[in-house]
């Protein structure tokens, strides 16, 4: 997966709110700084050549869609950030964010929780296949 320019990127966040749209729908959906139709275009073309969208042709004008999720996209520039940012450590990730007073202590509580509950399913699984 090709990393993305900065508006590369906000444009991906449109196409996938939008979920498929024209050229002219993703304009719309532009509110500050509107690059020209034709830029946006060539935005567009460059994230269908790095594999992100593709389209459906109606004559000479083109649907574009996502082929890469949101989803997807997150966990690879979350990993990426970890491997480079934080040595490959989910520990220094939170410490940092903690620091920085940008998470709570009843946040921090409910990752706790999720893991416990994680935790939990996975043993109980794990049991369940041995009996």
């Amino acid at each position: 997966m090709q990393k993305l320019t900065n508006k590369e990127e906000e444009i991906m966040h449109i196409i996938w709110k939008l979920e498929k749209g024209f050229v002219k729908d993703v304009m719309a959906e532009i509110t500050e700084n509107k690059p020209h139709y034709n830029t946006l275009s060539t935005i567009i073309r460059n994230l269908e050549e790095k594999g992100y969208v593709s389209y459906h042709a109606y004559g000479k004008t083109h649907q574009y869609y996502p082929i890469v999720s949101k989803e997807a996209y997150k966990k690879r520039f979350m990993n990426t950030a970890i491997e480079n940012y934080f040595n490959n450590s989910y520990k220094n990730v939170v410490s940092f964010f903690a620091k920085e007073e940008k998470i709570s202590i009843e946040e921090l509580r409910e990752i706790i929780a999720l893991i416990e509950t994680k935790n939990t399913q996975e043993t109980d699984s794990k049991n369940s296949k041995k009996h």
